[in-house]
């Protein structure tokens, strides 16, 4: 009795699910597509290599590599969302770009700016994601134009007259034809070909002409992918053509007379043409230099227009928010008052609001060369500079003075919270003259030629910046205050040893 083969419910499941994951995967593979023929481009001109995901998919988070050869010879590379530079080869370095219409749908094409003849060639464009890739060749046919033929003669041979053609710049190796003026191919005599340093094609082309009724001969040169011609004609004299007759010694003798005057007809007519050619040269590069140097305008106005509004956000930014920023200095002043000051003893009062500038002087002695011109501090935010250039030792900060209490007979001892520098080192103290609650190093990468101290009663701050560099040095933060508050600055470094005055 035969079997009946019966699928349970688990099994068609089971089957189901198979199917689901293969359509899947079909659906997640891709191909990469480029353009069925070469593309064609003028030397000096921008190429664009097309490249293509089919089906039409996000690109951004895979692996886009172009490469010549081999994957090592690396042209551009898309990695982690953005071009990486690290492995390109120099010569394509600051000349490409991904310019697709959008990477978000699988468009990788590439931009190579300003072609030059060793781009010519073939080129990789791969796509990876995980396991998959894939990738497309994509062929580039550099197309240089050379210059105008310059045709003149050489001189007579026994049978006829030899004439010459020589022209450059041409890639790849051009071909050379020779016609006569009715459109009659000549034979070449010979022909060569040398390439210069940039890899441009320089031919130089003869002819024998024979038939002294082809008074003229033209020489045309062709670029072998775009059939792109140039051509330059030549008169040539009957009498400059040898005769087998009894007045051949005659002829002979005249020949060079009339070759020597052609040449100079020639010459002139090669020098005019010369002329003309610098002069179209030179316009040329003078409108490039023009275009140029508008382009550089526009950019550089484009840069500043761009920096001004970063400068302008940012500080809308820092405006709104000052209180947490420690950079700055200029735009923190804009919330602060600055104080006015008499500077004591041996320093000079620069403008008696503000900023100081010590003498420095050896029998300077430990007292504060600050006095305010006003009452101390107890409420508002203030700042205030002073000038220490040229000087290695100094004491700079802020110091509160209890509030004598009614009843008090004596002041209550002064708390000092400084800055001080003593010859390449700098500290931080917050201390009265029984001890010192705090003691750190200060970090200063440029030594400062003017100090701007910050002190903010209600926030109860004390900030100090190098506004030699504009960077943040050091802030008392969250200090409790109890009295009022005085600037303090002399021209030595802290010993608790000794009184504070």
């Amino acid at each position: 009795m035969a079997a009946l083969s019966v699928v349970s419910p688990i099994g068609f499941l089971l089957l189901l699910l198979l199917q689901v994951c293969t359509w899947y995967t079909a659906v997640s593979e891709f191909s990469v597509k480029g353009p069925t023929q070469p593309v064609r481009v003028l030397l000096g001109a921008d190429a664009s290599l097309p490249c293509q995901l089919v089906p039409e998919q996000n690109a951004a988070h895979m692996h886009i590599l172009w490469y010549r050869n081999q994957p090592s010879q690396v042209v551009l590379m898309y990695k982690n969302r953005q071009e990486q530079g690290g492995e390109q080869m120099l010569e394509y370095r600051g000349r490409t770009e991904l310019v697709g219409t959008s990477i978000d749908k699988g468009d990788a094409s590439l931009l190579i700016q300003q072609v030059r003849s060793s781009d010519d060639g073939q080129y990789q464009c791969q796509f990876k994601d995980g396991s998959q890739s894939g990738e497309v060749t994509v062929q580039l046919q550099v197309i240089g134009l050379g210059s105008n033929p310059q045709v003149h003669m050489t001189g007579p041979t026994e049978s006829g007259i030899r004439v010459l053609c020589s022209s450059g710049g041409w890639f790849p190796k051009p071909s050379v034809q020779w016609m006569t003026k009715a459109g009659a191919k000549l034979e070449t005599f010979s022909e060569s070909h040398t390439e210069d340093k940039d890899g441009l094609f320089q031919v130089e082309s003869s002819v024998i002409v024979t038939d002294s009724s082809l008074n003229n001969v033209t020489c045309s040169i062709q670029n072998p992918l775009s059939s792109q011609k140039r051509a330059s004609a030549i008169f040539l004299p009957e009498p400059f053509f040898p005769r087998m007759c009894p007045w051949k010694a005659a002829t002979l003798g005249i020949v060079p007379v009339l070759l020597f005057f052609l040449s100079g007809v020639s010459f002139v007519g090669w020098r005019k043409h010369q002329a003309k050619e610098g002069a179209i040269k030179k316009r040329q590069t003078e409108f490039a230099e023009r275009e140029k140097m508008k382009k550089e305008k526009e950019e550089a106005l484009q840069k500043r227009g761009k920096l001004k509004e970063e400068y302008d956000r940012r500080k809308a930014l820092y405006d709104a928010d000052w209180k947490k920023a420690l950079i700055y200095p200029d735009w923190r002043k804009e919330h602060f008052t600055c104080v006015s000051l008499t500077v004591n003893r041996e320093a000079k009062d620069a403008d008696k609001k503000g900023t100081l500038e010590p003498a420095l002087n050896n029998k300077q002695d430990d007292s504060n060369l600050i006095t305010l011109n006003q009452e101390a501090i107890t409420s508002g935010r203030f700042y205030w500079e002073v000038d220490v250039q040229n000087t290695e030792e100094w004491t700079l900060g802020v110091y509160e003075e209890p509030i004598k209490r009614r009843g008090e007979t004596e002041a209550s001892e002064k708390t000092f919270r400084i800055l001080e520098r003593k010859g390449d080192k700098y500290r931080v103290l917050a201390y009265c003259l029984k001890d010192i609650s705090h003691e750190e190093c200060a970090e200063v990468q440029v030594c400062p030629q003017k100090i701007v101290v910050f002190l903010d009663y209600e926030d109860k701050d004390i900030s100090f910046y190098n506004m030699t560099d504009g960077n943040h040095i050091y802030s008392f933060t969250k200090v409790t205050f109890k009295g009022q508050l005085s600037p303090y600055f002399k021209l030595r470094s802290t010993d608790l040893s000794k009184n504070a005055k």
